[in-house]
């Protein structure tokens, strides 16, 4: 197995240093008009603040970043096409949903996007958990369908690629003579999560990468054993990543401090209401993150929710999808990172609120020790030395 690749986050729905004022990810109902977000400062998701995040992660020596989809953020597809100018060597993984979108018309986008970038894009494929997130586009279809839907989505995504012209003809989507004008070169990665029973088989079918969320390292090696006998089954192998948020600091203490900082932060009932929108939600993943509490949503102390060494529950108290985070001191969190590591984890996509600041913070802190550790090439943001020691290597 190779070392770790490493990506960062790209905040569309806004940034904050609170947790609820980022946005990303917390339910409309509970995000508007919080005393939080006038409190600790909201930044807008102004394509200049965006391209602040978008240049720190690549100067920091991120790989690439997460751009997210959804009614609550900017359009990922535009969103990161404008930001190519302001970067270079970055990648933009842009989630998009397959059943808002022509799988014909998608692999055109991608080929286009390969051509201005010069191969900077990877795609993250959401069919999505949360009813009233897909009835806005006017999705009302059943988890089933909507992964079976996927599953021939992505068949005629491929094969508008690689296989053209191609003809399909399935019960969700009917082509003839797919094709993408030029070529596509490199094609991107197509990165995929789902933790339900009908996720498994279409990402042992399609996906390169296979995401899963933060849990504690027993529920990731069994999620990815199950992974890798569903794509066992198809003929393929898998690379895995792992979807987390970072807080590390120069000792632990300082940052379960701030972890302390931003749970006091929190109002019991934004924390009751927005559990409460979260349950509702149809994803297996998502009923997971909240399993993590075993019910439990009020707290005071921020330690309680070290649900195992170095992993931190609190972010899942307000915001959806990706609820924990790696906290502790910077040779904790590389500890950590190189425990799933060791499980087959070779991707990570981490983030951290604010988004700027926190990149620094990860890049300057543990960056260094993964890569004395072998687990990290130097890459942008290394030092003079740490190439020197990576060429010796």
């Amino acid at each position: 197995m190779t070392g770790v690749r490493l990506h960062w986050f790209l905040p569309t729905s806004g940034d904050s240093r609170s947790l609820v004022g980022a946005g990303q990810g917390v339910p409309g109902e509970v995000r508007g008009g919080l005393h939080e977000t006038l409190q600790h400062g909201f930044r807008p998701p102004t394509i200049d603040y965006l391209a602040d995040v978008a240049r720190t992660a690549e100067k920091a020596g991120f790989e690439g970043v997460l751009t997210p989809t959804g009614t609550f953020c900017e359009d990922a597809w535009l969103t990161t096409a404008a930001l190519l100018r302001e970067t270079s060597t970055l990648k933009f993984l842009v989630a998009f949903r397959p059943g808002a979108i022509n799988p014909v018309l998608a692999a055109q986008m991608a080929a286009a996007y390969q051509r201005i970038s010069g191969g900077r894009l990877m795609l993250n494929i959401v069919t999505g958990g949360e009813p009233r997130e897909q009835a806005r586009f006017g999705d009302t279809a059943s988890k089933e369908v909507r992964y079976a839907r996927t599953d021939e989505f992505l068949t005629v995504l491929r094969g508008a690629w690689s296989q053209a012209p191609f003809d399909f003809r399935g019960d969700h989507f009917q082509v003839e003579g797919a094709m993408v004008s030029g070529g596509l070169d490199p094609v991107p990665d197509i990165y995929f999560g789902g933790s339900s029973g009908p996720a498994g088989p279409v990402a042992a079918r399609h996906a390169d990468v296979y995401l899963t969320w933060g849990e504690p390292r027993e529920q990731v090696a069994e999620k990815l054993e199950w992974m890798r006998g569903l794509a066992r089954e198809q003929g393929r192998t898998l690379r895995f990543g792992l979807r987390i948020h970072t807080l590390s600091r120069d000792t632990g203490a300082e940052a379960w401090q701030h972890a302390q900082w931003l749970l006091d932060g929190l109002d019991p009932a934004t924390v009751a209401r927005a559990q409460e929108a979260l349950g509702q939600s149809e994803s297996t993943g998502q009923q997971r993150m909240l399993a993590l509490r075993e019910g439990r949503s009020s707290y005071t102390d921020a330690r309680e929710l070290e649900i195992a060494p170095n992993l931190w529950a609190g972010v899942g108290l307000v915001r959806g999808g990706a609820g924990t985070s790696l906290v502790g001191s910077h040779e904790e969190v590389a500890d950590r990172i190189e425990e799933y590591h060791d499980l087959g984890i070779e991707e990570f996509i981490l983030s951290g609120y604010p988004h700027v600041e926190e990149a620094y913070w990860f890049s300057e802190g543990v960056m260094p020790l993964l890569r004395r550790r072998g687990l990290l090439g130097p890459g942008a943001g290394a030092t003079e030395d740490e190439v020197r020691v990576a060429a010796l290597a």
